[in-house]
């Protein structure tokens, strides 16, 4: 791949983007070309252009993974970009920093991949005669500086739209191990829509504020006329704060753009960089700013709506969209924590929470396959699943590392997405060879954490994120939840140990299957023994060791009912506001409704009252926030340093929505066969979803009615593809198996019924 062309650079400014060019003199007459390819990457990003046009729709370029191992090769069709009124191609690529040297991190760490830029490509063109000639990358090509004169992912860009092309720069070749090349497989970046603004306004403070009504992730497009050199910024923010940008959330990300004018008519898009935000600060316009100047550019990674829920309740609704746009934001190549601040990293925790959420609403088969390609890399060579993939915190200074070494250790959930994430791909899309492909990290994940169990078989020693966030956590120590991170830890350890059983069976692995068979049982025996208690209560008594216990099937029977029972006190006494973290929220309202507390989950989604789902949407959220309580009632921002508004992991119970309330769940991976069981509950008259799934799309839903009787009457339509096969489970607990098609039922219950889900 690629054996033939040099990567090179070209030195400028660490903040200026660089073009590179070069021209091919086709050696037939274009009408003769039959097929021309231009396949590149680049240490950074880059746009390609041929023959003046753009080669794609694609931004951000190759993206960003473990650059060590892994560098993904972009192939673009670009005949169609010459033309019958010339005999040659002329290449250009605007080269800027991107992840590469991205100063990322947080607090300040500017951590670098490298300290030079680098491009390689070539430009194969094909005749109809089977003659082949190349363009390759190489000493020969020659560069100049850009408009861009700084880019920076956090900080902005400065485009200068007057400035003269050049002065020419040297190109060298770059040292470079072509070994770590990789055909794309992740889905290209990609602009996604527009939002216009909603309202324009001077502030108190003589500011110059537009709101585009949605937190969102991108840039903003603008148009100016005015006299050459007058600068325009625009500095970007999720929320106002006293009326004005809050930018203290971004820690130390400037998230600002500056256009210096040409004197003509100008139009600006800072495609080297993003930010997230919903609100803007315009400062230097010439003349009165109107709405058809400037408009947010929605970008992520190109992948397909697959999902759609709506209910009875406005709230609800808005909720889901929330969970929608959060997932927007995030996946921009591969999903991150938060798009805005100095960070925007590829935590695991974060996607482990989400990654069955995340598979319902969009098809996002391919950018967690890639991802969790580069997990397998950064695991194979670190020798544990790192909190971050791609792992840039490896590149913290030997003497930084040596203070967090402690930390830097097998963790529960972060690590655990080495098992949950290939669970939720399965689940969703039943690709046996990409779940082959992931099961050896599985196995080195486990490997680790074996290795690091107490006498006991407990998970209880070293370093723990725990149920992080958990509302209760001080604002400055989110990591000291109430629930004890030992059982935290081992609940989730039970889990992957058992779906990597499934999975090596499911692989014709006999001896694997035993392996974490058996560390499955003796978790489970240690987890019984030392955390629960003779009364049925489990360690710390808090609802996330209930819901995790319940849910991950560590408790039968009786022992069950009574952590479900247990656990329906404790969400009562809280007066049905939500007490769980990272660890326990995904799964809180399902462990409520499959141990017969439906009324109690339905209480608990509803609640209004902070800290609640509800709550952030009645102060305006339009994402899920990292914090219950990100923004508290007075319209002040939370003092945490970690206080993100578009950070999807807490909106993970709008899974169960899908799959509870809607219904829309598989019986088999990739829903070979479904499971149909809507579930209503106090609070809605109605719900409906949607999924298109690898077989055709899938809708269910039910309305429910109060007779004059004191009896509810559902009525439930499901329509399921045409050759697969749907149990489809009602109210009164009965079920029915039907093929494609559409189907209805009516079922008759008494007020007083309780709804237990299977």
């Amino acid at each position: 791949m690629l054996e033939h062309a040099t990567m090179i650079t070209a030195e400028a400014d660490r903040g200026a983007a660089v073009v590179l060019g070069a021209t091919l003199t086709l050696d037939q007459p274009v009408a003769e070309v039959t097929r021309a390819v231009l396949r590149a990457t680049a240490h950074g990003v880059y746009e390609a252009r041929v023959n003046g046009r753009a080669v794609s729709e694609d931004v951000l370029a190759p993206g960003w993974s473990s650059y060590e191992w892994r560098l993904q090769v972009q192939e673009y069709d670009v005949t169609a970009l010459l033309t019958d009124r010339t005999d040659t191609a002329e290449v250009e690529v605007l080269l800027g920093n991107g992840w590469w040297r991205g100063g990322l991190g947080f607090t300040g760490l500017g951590l670098d991949y490298g300290s030079a830029l680098g491009f390689i490509g070539e430009l194969e063109v094909t005749y109809r005669d089977g003659g082949v000639q190349l363009l390759t990358t190489g000493p020969h090509w020659n560069a100049r500086l850009s408009s861009v004169v700084e880019n920076s992912l956090y900080d902005g860009v400065r485009i200068d739209a007057g400035a003269e092309q050049g002065p020419h720069l040297d190109v060298t070749t770059v040292d470079f191990d072509r070994s770590v090349l990789v055909p794309q497989v992740k889905p290209a970046i990609r602009r996604q829509e527009t939002v216009r603004p909603e309202r324009i306004w001077t502030s108190t403070g003589g500011k110059t504020l537009v709101d585009f009504g949605q937190n969102l992730v991108g840039w903003v497009r603008l148009r100016a006329s005015g006299p050459a050199g007058t600068e325009i910024t625009v500095r970007h923010a999720e929320v106002l704060e006293h009326g004005e940008l809050a930018t203290r959330p971004l820690r130390g990300a400037r998230a600002t753009d500056t256009f210096v004018l040409s004197g003509g008519d100008d139009v600006f898009e800072p495609t080297l960089t993003f930010h997230g935000f919903r609100y803007a600060e315009i400062a230097g316009h010439p003349g009165p700013l109107t709405p058809d100047a400037l408009e947010a550019v929605v970008v992520h990674s190109a992948m397909p709506r697959t999902g759609t829920f709506e209910c009875s309740s406005p709230l609800v609704n808005r909720l889901v969209e929330n969970s929608v746009w959060g997932q927007k934001g995030n996946f921009l190549d591969l999903p991150t924590d938060c798009p805005q601040r100095d960070e925007r990293l590829g935590w695991t925790g974060d996607i482990a929470a989400y990654a069955a959420t995340a598979c319902y609403q969009f098809d996002c088969a391919d950018v967690l396959h890639g991802w969790l390609l580069d997990l397998a890399a950064e695991t194979e060579h670190g020798g544990h699943v790192p909190f971050v993939v791609p792992n840039v915190l490896k590149f913290i200074p030997s003497e930084a590392r040596a203070k967090v070494a402690h930390m830097l250790v097998p963790t529960a959930i972060w690590g655990d997405a080495a098992v949950w994430v290939p669970e939720a791909l399965w689940w969703a899309y039943g690709d046996r060879d990409r779940l082959a492909a992931h099961y050896p990290t599985m196995a080195r994940h486990l490997a680790s954490v074996e290795a690091r169990l107490s006498p006991s078989g407990l998970w209880d020693e070293g370093f723990q994120f725990g149920d992080w966030l958990d509302p209760t956590a001080p604002a400055d120590r989110p990591w000291e939840s109430k629930a004890d991170g030992g059982v935290v830890a081992t609940a989730c350890l039970y889990r992957s140990a058992s779906f990597a059983a499934d999975t090596a069976h499911q692989l014709g692995m006999s001896g694997e299957a035993r392996r974490w068979r058996d560390l499955t049982d003796r978790t489970r025996e240690a987890f019984l023994k030392h955390y629960v208690h003779e009364d049925g209560t489990i360690l710390s008594d808090a609802q996330t060791v209930y819901a995790l216990a319940i849910h991950f099937g560590l408790l039968e029977g009786d022992q069950r009912q009574a952590a479900g029972d247990r656990l329906a006190v404790l969400v009562a006494e809280a007066g049905h506001r939500v007490a769980t973290g990272f660890a326990g929220t995904p799964f809180l309202t399902w462990a409520l409704a499959e141990t017969g507390h439906i009324d109690d989950a339905y209480r608990l989604l509803l609640q209004e009252e902070g800290p609640s789902w509800l709550h952030t949407v009645t102060l305006g959220a339009t994402t899920i926030w990292e914090r219950w309580d990100s923004m508290l009632p007075d319209g002040t921002v939370n003092s945490g340093e970690m206080t993100s508004f578009n950070h999807y992991a807490l909106g993970a119970v709008v899974d169960w929505l899908y799959k509870t309330v809607a219904g829309i769940r598989p019986a088999e991976p990739g829903y070979t066969r479904l499971l149909l069981q809507p579930t209503p509950g106090p609070g809605l008259d109605w719900a409906r979803g949607a999924l298109d799934t690898p077989h055709g799309r899938v809708e269910c839903g039910w309305r429910r009615e109060e007779g004059t009787d004191g009896a509810i009457h559902v009525d439930v339509d499901v329509r399921v593809p045409d050759g697969i096969e749907a149990d489809v489970v009602l109210a009164d607990g009965s079920r029915r198996t039907v093929t494609g098609g559409a189907h209805s039922f009516r079922t008759t219950v008494s007020s007083s019924q309780v709804w237990t889900i299977s």
